[in-house]
């Protein structure tokens, strides 16, 4: 499985984003299955909204919730508490919350792949950034 974070999804739907091209040809191309969080996908409709993409922010959640992109990972409360200590060991670096329950995520599941345009991923150590 490849983990996918909001930066991709986001890309992947937007065609002004400068990334829409690399991310829309990829998931086309795409045939291993793909995970993502309740958090990330949070950010993702979030971010949507916020910057007036209304229409795709609701295409994107339909695809989500009828489990057609992805297979959603739901943070248990363990999750949650080990992505707050991640948040705090971690603050010299400037991840996100969501980047840290996306780590714990990633670590517990032994992904190995990870789709992001986010730079953050790539200090995770223990993942390939993709593309």
């Amino acid at each position: 499985m490849i983990f996918v974070d909001t930066g991709a999804w986001f890309a992947s739907i937007v065609p002004a984003d400068t990334d829409y091209q690399i991310a829309s040809t990829w998931f086309n191309q795409n045939t291993q299955p793909l995970i993502t969080t309740d958090y990330v996908i949070d950010e993702t409709l979030t971010l949507l909204r916020m910057r007036r993409e209304n229409q795709r922010a609701i295409a994107l959640g339909d695809g989500f919730f009828s489990g057609t992109l992805a297979t959603i990972h739901y943070l248990s409360k363990t999750e949650i508490q080990q992505a707050w200590q991640v948040f705090r060991q971690f603050s010299d670096k400037d991840w996100s919350f969501t980047d840290c329950t996306s780590k714990v995520v990633i670590e517990k599941l032994k992904l190995t792949q990870a789709f992001a345009f986010d730079h953050h991923f790539r200090q995770f150590a223990s993942i390939t950034v993709l593309p």
